[in-house]
This record gives C-alpha cells, sequence and structure tokens, in this order.
C-alpha cells in the first residue's frame, strides 16, 4: 500500500500557492514485538479483565495486536488511540517488557483524600 503525500509551498514569486504530490511507503515501527508464552498468557488476562483499569487493557491489547503483525496505524485505529501513543507502548514494551506497561512515577505532590470527603 502506497500513500499519497500533497505538500503544499508558498512560492516567493508573485505569492502563489502550489503543490506537490509525494508517493511514500506507509511507516512501519522497528521495534518488532514477539511474546513469549508466558508475555501471552499475562497479556491476555489483562485483556480479558474487567477490574483492571482501562489503561492498562488498552495497553495489553495494543501489544497484543502488535505482536499479531498489526501496524501502529491500524492499532490505533482499532482501539481508538493515537498513533504516537501506540508507537509509545511499543517501543516500551520491546525495551522493558511487562514493566514498561506499568505508569511511571509522576512529578509533583501526590494528592491526598480525607475520610470526611475533603481534598
Amino acid at each position: 500500500m502506497r500513500l499519497r503525500i500533497i505538500l503544499w509551498r508558498l512560492e516567493p514569486a508573485g505569492g502563489r500557492l502550489s503543490f506537490e504530490k509525494e508517493d511514500m511507503m506507509p511507516r512501519t515501527s522497528p521495534f518488532r514485538i514477539t511474546l513469549t508464552r508466558k508475555e501471552r498468557r499475562v497479556l491476555q488476562a489483562r485483556a480479558r479483565k474487567y477490574t483492571l483499569p482501562h489503561r492498562d487493557v488498552i495497553r495489553a491489547n495494543a501489544i497484543l495486536l502488535a505482536a499479531d503483525g498489526w501496524e501502529n496505524r491500524e492499532i490505533a485505529e482499532r482501539l481508538g488511540l493515537s498513533r504516537p501513543k501506540v508507537s509509545k507502548w511499543r517501543k516500551r514494551f520491546f525495551y522493558q517488557r511487562l514493566a514498561g506497561l506499568d505508569d511511571r512515577p509522576r512529578g509533583g505532590r501526590p494528592s491526598t483524600f480525607s475520610p470526611s470527603g475533603g481534598v
């Protein structure tokens, strides 16, 4: 499949807009995901679990689809994510495996809740 890219350019003489068409191959990720049996079992369990936070289920599904050979664009469309977000989770899983799907610590003051309902 080839994509057609249209580039618009403002010409200095006369201030006209012109465009060029350029054919490009679709982007493919350099991070090929191959799962062990254990990783696949863990990810499938996460993807089916209703009590997990939605973000964890989505991340597991994204990695399972990546391991099945789907492109980032296709995964993003299927799961309702942006392509850069899919790319981020694929890359983190590639380097850190299952631990890469966990949230990283965030900076700033942690939120606190009192028993009376005030913040």
